[in-house]
């Protein structure tokens, strides 16, 4: 049996694609580029090992790299996303911010610390 390639972010197995595969290309099931460092066969969990290349700064969006070789195991499980890990640091940096002592009502979702950061940060540049 052939390997199945597997999303170097979400782990979804891709059934409906296409060898070679085109820079252009996306996960079915979370929309995160393949054609990345992530899923090449020369990255090893940092940096890219082929010493030819110049790898991009970002690891996670497409390329143009020459040196791509697919790795059907790129998913290592336990994904962190870098716009959250960024949101919880602005969180961090503001301390533990509270929502005022006005109760919200039960049907409004609690916002989350980031999300309560953002929002003072907006609020103390003079955006709303």
């Amino acid at each position: 049996m052939a390997e199945q390639l597997a999303c170097w972010q979400c782990g979804q197995v891709q059934k409906t694609l296409l060898l070679p595969l085109s820079r252009r290309e996306e996960c079915d099931a979370c929309g995160a580029d393949l054609h990345v460092c992530k899923q090449c066969q020369h990255f090893d969990g940092r940096h890219c090992n082929e010493q030819r290349s110049q790898p991009p700064s970002d690891k996670e969006k497409a390329n143009f790299c020459d040196y791509f070789h697919l790795s059907y195991k790129a998913y290592q499980g336990g994904y962190q996303d870098k716009n959250a890990s960024a949101k919880a640091k602005l969180a961090a940096l503001f301390g533990d911010i509270q929502e005022p002592t006005t109760p919200a009502p039960k049907s409004a979702p609690s916002k989350s610390p980031a999300e309560l950061a953002e929002e003072k940060l907006r609020k103390l540049l003079g955006g709303d």
